[in-house]
């Protein structure tokens, strides 16, 4: 069987490309699983997982607790609301305690950027960054491109524009680096505001213009204004941004050619896209959520596959 060349999940930037085509090839396979009528396998029925999450999710918690249960994974669940980080305890010392009940991979969201390579240094356990601030979310970057190649055949050659709020959005910075290493051509737009000033240095193409951005590409990823991130106003008003950068079923129709739309969510509709976008057949956004239990259950499969039991 091949392997990883990594022990841990952290990043899409420390990945090479032979282990992106081992996870999707994985995906495929589990794919036709999770489409069967008894949808779990036994392959982790020894391995006990622990899904730490200091910020709030839905959809990434969901997604990874349903794909290790199709796995037979044994789970921990741990919210940092409810939890002694509220007293002050550090977060080497809550996961030494979550360890010590034999725990062997964790799965943890974080606020601050780094927060699982620090802890991979820390701890004898696997981890997979399940986001780290506004640094890189790297398994919703292989299930947007995984979604891609699945709909349009590959992801070499494609050109994809990341829209919106690329200025705080780990995604943004996971699917640079992943649609890239596969091949793609990668433009951010955005108002100059929520560009990062270097962003360029990453070889993509930058533009302000979105009627430009969606004739050149042949996907469109629609990120939301990360609102909770900003500490001042980037822009003059929401009404303001979706008139200037909202895709609208009219921006589709006027374009001379069909473009596929995708969101990693949560949707904020009527701004970055609107309603008849989201439903329609250009949209790809819930067979991202699908895929999104594949890959991980990929990630997660072959990750625990290098853990010597």
């Amino acid at each position: 069987m091949s392997v990883l060349s990594v022990s841990h999940l952290l990043g899409i930037k420390y990945l090479k490309p032979e282990d992106i085509q081992l996870i999707f090839e994985t995906a495929d396979q589990f794919k036709e699983v999770i489409n069967r009528p008894i949808k779990k396998v036994p392959s982790l029925r020894d391995i006990t997982i622990a899904n730490l999450f200091f910020e709030n999710s839905t959809r990434t918690k969901l997604s990874f607790e349903l794909a290790e249960k199709r796995l037979s994974a044994d789970i921990i669940n741990f919210s940092a609301a409810q939890s002694s980080v509220k007293k002050g305890e550090t977060l080497i010392d809550t996961v030494n305690n979550i360890l010590s009940m034999k725990v062997d991979m964790v799965v943890m969201r974080h606020p601050n950027p780094g927060a699982g390579v620090f802890l991979s240094r820390h701890i004898n356990a696997t981890i997979i960054n399940a986001g780290d601030g506004a640094h890189e979310h790297p398994t919703q970057a292989l299930l947007d491109c995984y979604s891609i190649r699945e709909r349009l055949g590959n992801v070499e050659g494609k050109k994809v524009v990341i829209v919106g709020d690329i200025l705080h959005s780990r995604v943004a910075l996971s699917n640079i680096y992943a649609l890239k290493m596969l091949g793609a051509e990668v433009m951010v737009c955005g108002p100059k505001t929520l560009l990062p000033k270097f962003i360029g240095d990453l070889g993509v193409l930058v533009e302000t213009n979105l009627i430009k951005a969606l004739n050149w590409c042949d996907v469109a990823n629609m990120l939301r204004v990360q609102n909770e991130r900003m500490e001042i106003n980037y822009f003059p008003s929401t009404r303001e941004y979706a008139q200037q950068y909202g895709v609208t079923k009219t921006i589709l129709d006027k374009l001379d050619k069909e473009i596929v739309i995708m969101h990693p969510g949560p949707i904020n509709r009527g701004v970055e896209i609107t309603s008849d976008v989201a439903d329609s057949s250009h949209s790809i956004i819930l067979n991202q959520v699908e895929n999104g239990v594949a890959i991980r259950m990929a990630v997660i499969y072959l990750l625990a596959s290098k853990i010597k039991l």
